[in-house]
């Protein structure tokens, strides 16, 4: 009798999800502040700061129940930082914008009513660095002469780890305005598990890590 009612309950629940599902696609932007993890090592006095940069992308959610849904993104995004010295403030001071390829799969859990809702976020990324812009001032030890630098970074296939994967959380709120329409604003944190270099030399390990924040508004066609 117990595994009857059982299955009869999770018929009921399928068969609500099925009724609730729905499909929804949106269109989102906002600003990043990035976070650039290096092990310094014998490079006691390199600086490395946070930066801020420009996020901007495509979303598709399904939704199973009207409290849960699969949702998977492609994002441009840019991880930035500072790179400068302590000891020689004046010798270096320099940009870097990291181009990015992100792809978020996370699982979204809402609550409220129908018009303003709250979500969280959970799930994973892939990545793809694009390329680098650095802009700033350098200085030449040999001449004591300083030089300002802007350029495309080229890339080094023994260096560089163009893929990215990592985990990826945020929450947020979204407002129904139309019967098919919604906007959000959502507060979300990607952490890279992948060095953005490779260990290209044999006595000195070089991890590097991006851990990114983002602030971003969108609006969601809901069918």
């Amino acid at each position: 009798m117990k595994k009857k009612t059982f299955i009869a309950l999770v018929g009921l629940l399928l068969l609500s999800g099925t009724l609730q599902a729905q499909w929804r696609l949106g269109v989102e932007a906002g600003a990043t502040y990035n976070h650039y993890s290096i092990d310094k090592q014998y490079m006691s006095d390199y600086r490395y700061e946070n930066g801020w940069g420009a996020t901007a992308g495509v979303k598709a959610q399904y939704n199973f129940f009207d409290w849960l849904g699969l949702r998977a993104g492609l994002y441009f995004t840019q991880r930035c930082y500072r790179h400068t010295r302590a000891e020689r403030p004046g010798w270096l001071n320099m940009r870097y914008d990291n181009n990015y390829l992100l792809f978020p799969v996370t699982v979204d859990f809402s609550f409220g009513g129908q018009k303003v809702r709250g979500f969280v976020d959970l799930g994973v990324y892939g990545g793809c660095w694009l390329n680098t812009q650095r802009h700033g001032r350098d200085n030449n030890s040999f001449t004591a002469r300083a030089y300002d630098i802007r350029e495309t970074m080229e890339w080094n296939d023994k260096r560089d780890q163009r893929g990215d994967f990592g985990y990826t959380g945020g929450v947020g709120l979204e407002y129904k305005f139309l019967p098919n329409w919604a906007v959000q604003i959502e507060a979300i944190c990607y952490y890279s598990v992948i060095s953005a270099t490779k260990q290209y030399m044999s006595h000195v390990k070089d991890y590097r890590y991006h851990t990114t924040l983002g602030l971003q508004a969108g609006v969601s066609y809901v069918f």
